[in-house]
């Protein structure tokens, strides 16, 4: 809760005029706690897993196969709308019960790392490159959390469940089960506990992390994605081969960029099959030329 009762005592606390982001931000939260401020993140979650899914998801289920076939990764899955319903509907009642239970008793380690919600704002820069640090901590972290559950054990009693969708779909982004989302929840706050922030930045790192598992699952690639602009960034078609190969898979592990992967040489399966793609696509590119040829050389003899 902001400590000043008008926007008159925040700009003379501040030293100069509020920003129209200072001055909203004030009657925003002004006379909210900051716990309730804290628990918006159940709010934002579900929202944005109910939306950021839903255009690629119409799409699969309206667009002609001939139009989306193209641009998904594995063309020959299909679900129905009622196997998309039923993977919203499982996974959104997990969240609530998870991550609405985690809210009530982890406000306390908030405040202990420093997430605060006065004022000033950050700026753009500063924003920026806290979540620079999010991404990169979490993808870190994540690679080697990833890792062990793919033991047998940690695969057998946990990671299984992510599984089940062996071509993911936006949706499934978070569908796993509930010990998994705790486990991984880790790397997510393990940044702003590193690196603390304003709630507002907090809110948006949740956004965007969300946005990007999103993307990763959603089982579609497409060339004129900005996500190809961001150095290193794997993508849905990176993430789409760990799904494939499943239970067996010592590829991918990382949830972000490849360059964990890189590193600890954990993308040779990957790279394997990107080869093999190339060269049946060279073949039959090659096979087509020839076929060609042959009709044209008996054209000419008739």
């Amino acid at each position: 809760m902001i400590p000043y009762a008008t926007a008159a005592e925040a700009e003379a606390a501040l030293g100069r005029a509020m920003t129209w982001a200072e001055a909203a931000w004030f009657r925003y939260s002004a006379a909210t706690p900051d716990y309730f401020l804290y628990c918006h993140n159940v709010v934002i979650l579900l929202v944005v897993y109910t939306l950021a899914p839903l255009p690629l998801a119409l799409l699969e289920l309206r667009a002609p196969p001939k139009l989306t076939s193209p641009y998904k990764v594995q063309p020959r899955v299909r679900l129905t709308a009622a196997e998309f319903l039923r993977c919203y509907k499982d996974t959104a009642r997990m969240l609530l019960l998870t991550v609405g239970a985690l809210q009530l008793v982890s406000y306390p380690a908030v405040r202990m790392v420093g997430i605060r919600t006065g004022l000033p704002l950050p700026s753009v820069g500063e924003a920026a490159a806290q979540l620079l640090v999010y991404f990169l901590v979490e993808d870190y972290l994540g690679y080697w959390l990833h890792r062990l559950l793919h033991s047998a054990w940690g695969y057998d009693k946990i990671h299984r469940v992510h599984h089940e969708y062996a071509a993911p779909i936006g949706y499934a982004a978070p569908y796993a089960h509930w010990a998994e989302v705790l486990i991984l929840g880790v790397p997510a706050f393990a940044g702003p506990a590193m690196v603390p922030c304003h709630m507002t930045t907090f809110w948006l790192w949740f956004v965007l992390r969300h946005v990007e598992a999103v993307d990763t699952h959603s089982g579609f690639t497409f060339p004129f994605s900005p996500t190809k602009l961001i150095p290193f960034y794997g993508g849905a078609e990176y993430h789409d081969y760990h799904h494939y190969v499943g239970r067996q898979s010592q590829s991918n592990f990382a949830s972000v960029f490849t360059f964990c992967d890189y590193i600890y040489g954990t993308d040779k399966g990957y790279r394997y099959h990107k080869q093999s793609l190339a060269k049946m696509k060279d073949m039959e590119i090659h096979n087509d030329e020839n076929g060609r040829l042959d009709a044209f050389n008996g054209w000419k003899q008739d």
